[in-house]
């Protein structure tokens, strides 16, 4: 399915098992497409209405005519698709890139989710730490994506005071994320919880993973009375 936001066409998604079920918005990362929540969503769809889109310029979504990326014009692609879908007061997932988008999109829209999951996300590009992103610094960004990823975002503990709703900040405890921005997010939200993936990096409980279901569930209330299925959280 396809709905235009901002002139982009968004490629999306959804899946359900329950007819009325409450909505859920998964968010993906740098370089990536919604089909990185393929094992979580067999779990997930069993008790929300998932909703996942391709952001601009990934996966089966249009890119911007001038080639530019920047979060605050994917947060704005985020309000313009609830809107336009009629989804009311959604849980957002989001992870890496997806994470710093929800979060801009919770601080301009604060009435807006029901909960967020906040996933990997920084509020800086200095908060990037190993490897990959020291060789990415060094041989500098080709791919517009990536350059949008080591010079954006620049979210203040003032600007996450503005989010109403309950924020769970996830992170791995072997994150590339420096822990200390994981924990400026949790503490700088009014409502903030924050919960590390024991054993995980930045994207191994989440990508092609079941790891992330357990704490959405749990976070977000779900009766697991009817749910065919048991959570292989350890998984």
């Amino acid at each position: 399915m396809r709905v235009t936001t901002n002139g982009i066409s968004i490629y999306y998604e959804i899946r359900c098992k329950r007819k009325g079920s409450p909505p859920l918005i998964m968010l993906h990362g740098n370089c990536e497409d919604h089909t990185i929540f393929d094992r979580a969503v067999d779990y997930l769809e069993q008790a929300f209405t998932v909703y996942l889109p391709d952001s601009r310029g990934h996966g089966q979504s249009s890119p911007p005519l001038d080639g530019q990326y920047h979060y605050a014009d994917m947060a704005d692609d985020l309000a313009e698709f609830i809107r336009k879908l009629k989804i009311e007061k959604p849980v957002v997932c989001g992870f890496s890139d997806g994470g710093i988008v929800a979060l801009l999109f919770a601080i301009d829209n604060p009435d807006v989710p029901s909960r967020l999951f906040v996933c990997g996300a920084n509020t800086a590009p200095s908060a990037l730490h190993g490897l990959s992103i020291s060789i990415m610094k060094l041989r500098g960004a080709k791919d517009p994506r990536e350059r949008m990823m080591l010079e954006e975002p620049h979210i203040t503990a003032e600007n996450l005071s503005k989010i109403r709703c309950p924020v769970t900040v996830v992170a791995g405890s072997r994150d590339c994320i420096d822990p200390k921005d994981t924990r400026l997010i949790a503490d700088s939200v009014p409502d903030g919880k924050l919960c590390i993936m024991k054993r995980c990096d930045h994207s191994s409980y989440i990508v092609h993973s079941t790891k992330i279901v357990d704490p959405i569930f749990s976070d977000c209330g779900v009766d697991l009375d009817g749910i065919r299925v048991i959570v292989p959280y350890a998984r």
